[in-house]
């Protein structure tokens, strides 16, 4: 290893020297501990019995070699304090740990596994001028074995649950709450005591590998979301882990998160190399497309407040660990979870950015979610709110994000935030999903959204399949599927989602009418989209298509087959006098055909 990259932060393969290491029959472990007094190694290959440890390199580290130490058995590290107080931990770099409550490190090896994937890894790209359309999943509850509360699949069982659904309903990318160790259920994978060890709840890394695999050989990115920013507070994980703060800072005004975790001391050259090692190794080792960076305004700013300022030791952090990661996984996707307007989040770092690839447009999803919550009555005074994405829009490289925070902790589901009673909901949610498909912007839904799932997340139960015996519900279904379907056959909704002639409003004054119209535009074809989100009939609406003879309909949310009252047909409008007449359904949308 690198040791003076590693102290100034510049390396991204801490994990191969650091951790549990199998070498010529026996195994090898080495700690970072400079603050510790003495460190014992305990494992079931000695009947839990201390095994010193002998400081190494510049006196920081720890190493010692144990002959009968085989893949699969439990481990940890003894660390005695400068008052020789001492606490079992984890290991901060080991490849497995043993299923929650208990916590021991598992010796795994890395060479376990023979990726067939070698045409996707050659061909995938960011989908900046393509479509990228995720479905983020939980693995845990996206479905149960015969739906029992404490029961989940493996990786290589959820290949086969998972996948043959992915293709059926049109996503072409999954992302994955974290999959790194952690706890407690309840917090979903995002405080962690494990950076480098798969979660056992599903297995070990060598079938999340497989699963990843699969996914590839049917034509499925993966993302996994990747918590760089906090870790969790229990005491055998890397919280006061030398006895020292070592990855924490040690004043408490800034130690501790909103969540109660530890807070990152991104100032550390040792943390930098640990996050941008375990970054890199989700992306080399398991293949990953790419990494959803989670709470990156609480690392742009302290504890998330401008207010407060940029933190900027860990804003360089971010711009160095992206700039690293592009240029080992270039194709690789790294996307931030960010709510302010700091500029240029997704500008290269050598224009001066931080160097990610997306955005999530949580200012989209908000005013959007808030419109349609609004009652249509009240939905001229709050018109401009589904105008206003379009002011900032260029800005950075936005993706249009309906994740598992919009459907938890009292905020209700989707199909739920639409104003009105049962049979109203539907009409509206199918509007505005096509309001979000063609809007610009990459795609991303959470598990349920596409059933129209009334009930809250909750990682305890599997999404409400049952709801597929209804009719609305499964014409609501069929609808989702066959708009992805249209998403990512149609490349007027994604080439040019990042340049300004991809993207014209026709008519964004209609404020009494509650009708908006614009146009999605590639290298071949242009496709208008027109909307009514108000609750009446509106004839005659007369709108403009700039060198458009005619329109030929493609889509209709209020086709019978979805549950609306119009046969499938493709309906061609005629230009008179260089203008198009619609009549449109109450909360309805349609997609056109500009020949």
């Amino acid at each position: 290893m690198d040791f003076y990259g590693f102290y100034t932060g510049k390396i991204f393969d801490a994990y191969e020297y650091l951790g549990a290491h199998c070498e010529g029959g026996g195994t090898v472990f080495r700690v970072f501990a400079p603050g510790a007094s003495r460190i014992s190694l305990i494992g079931e290959f000695g009947g839990w019995q201390e095994y010193g440890m002998n400081k190494t390199y510049d006196g920081n580290f720890w190493e010692c070699r144990v002959e009968n130490a085989k893949p699969g058995m439990m481990y940890k590290y003894r660390v005695y304090d400068n008052a020789g107080r001492s606490i079992d931990h984890c290991d901060p770099y080991g490849y497995g740990m043993e299923l929650r409550p208990h916590n021991a490190s598992v010796i795994r090896e890395m060479e376990d596994y023979c990726f067939q994937d070698n045409d996707w890894m050659a061909g995938r790209s960011t989908c900046a001028a393509g479509p990228l359309n995720i479905y983020e999943a939980h693995l845990g509850s996206f479905r149960k074995p015969g739906g029992e509360p404490d029961g989940w699949y493996s990786y290589e069982e959820m290949a086969d649950v998972l996948i043959p659904y992915l293709k059926e309903k049109g996503y072409n990318y999954l992302e994955i709450m974290p999959l790194n160790e952690y706890p407690c259920d309840e917090s979903w994978g995002y405080q962690s005591t494990g950076f480098f060890s798969p979660t056992s709840r599903y297995g070990t890394g060598k079938q999340l590998k497989m699963f990843v695999d699969a996914c590839h050989q049917n034509g499925i990115g993966v993302i996994m979301d990747f918590v760089p920013v906090h870790f969790a507070v229990d005491d055998y994980g890397l919280a006061r882990f030398d006895g020292t703060a070592l990855y924490e800072y040690p004043n408490g005004a800034v130690g501790f998160s909103e969540w109660g975790s530890c807070n990152f001391m991104h100032s550390r050259g040792e943390v930098r190399s640990f996050l941008q090692s375990a970054a890199n190794y989700w992306l080399k080792e398991f293949h990953m497309d790419g990494l959803r960076m989670d709470a990156i305004s609480r690392a742009i700013y302290w504890q998330g407040s401008p207010e407060r300022g940029v933190n900027l030791n860990a804003v360089e952090f971010l711009r160095y660990m992206n700039q690293g990661l592009k240029g080992l996984q270039p194709s690789a996707i790294l996307a931030a979870e960010d709510s302010t307007s700091y500029p240029g989040v997704t500008k290269p770092v050598s224009e001066g950015g931080l160097g990610f690839d997306y955005k999530w447009d949580m200012g989209w999803m908000n005013d959007t979610l808030n419109y349609f919550r609004t009652a249509p009555e009240y939905r001229s005074e709050n018109y401009h709110k589904l105008t206003f994405s379009m002011m900032y829009y260029y800005d950075d490289r936005f993706l249009l994000p309906l994740s598992h925070d919009e459907v938890v902790h009292g905020k209700a589901t989707i199909l739920q935030k639409m104003s009105g009673g049962y049979d109203e909901k539907f009409p509206q949610a199918r509007a505005f999903y096509m309001y979000m498909y063609a809007h610009p912007g990459k795609k991303l839904n959470f598990m349920g959204n596409e059933i129209g799932q009334f009930r809250e997340w909750d990682e305890k139960r599997e999404q409400d399949w049952d709801l597929l015996a209804y009719p609305k519900h499964q014409e609501f279904h069929r609808f989702m599927a066959d708009l992805n379907a249209f998403y990512l056959a149609h490349p007027a909704f994604s080439e040019k989602d990042y340049e300004r002639e991809g993207f014209r409003w026709i008519d964004c004054h209609q404020e009494q009418r509650c009708i908006y119209a614009f146009e999605r535009v590639s290298a071949r074809e242009r496709i208008v989209a027109v909307f009514n989100f108000s609750d009446k009939v509106q004839k005659d609406y007369y709108f403009n298509v700039e060198n458009a003879a005619a329109l030929k309909r493609l889509f209709s949310s209020n086709q019978d087959i979805y549950g609306g009252n119009e046969k499938k047909g493709g309906a061609v409008l005629k230009a008179k006098a260089g203008e198009f007449t619609v009549t449109l359904a109450p909360y309805s949308a349609e997609y056109y055909l500009a020949e």
